[in-house]
């Protein structure tokens, strides 16, 4: 299935459809496993570290990713559809400073 398709646009406009955190806490873990979601959330934390800086080693360290997979994460970042970079845009405009 391609992500344009008929079926990942329903579910990017159910994903849409969640307003707070609890709402998307309870979607995630009905939509996926607790191993996919922590599968998730530490690529999010590679590429919020990713945009830190921080060395490929170390984040490798911490989340226990392979180099393959911090390297993916890197090359989508710099050179992907720019979701990663719009979240983290976002993100880094709405922080407390």
């Amino acid at each position: 299935m391609k992500s344009n398709s008929p079926l990942s646009e329903e579910l990017y406009t159910a994903i849409l459809s969640l307003k707070t955190l609890d709402e998307s806490k309870r979607f995630f873990r009905d939509l996926l496993t607790e191993e996919e979601i922590e599968e998730f959330s530490k690529r999010w934390q590679v590429a919020r570290m990713l945009d830190e800086g921080i060395p490929y080693t170390t984040i490798q360290e911490k989340t226990g990713l392979s180099s393959t997979t911090v390297a993916r994460i890197s090359r989508w970042l710099k050179k992907g559809t720019e979701g990663y970079r719009l979240v983290l845009d976002r993100q880094h405009h709405t922080s407390p400073s």
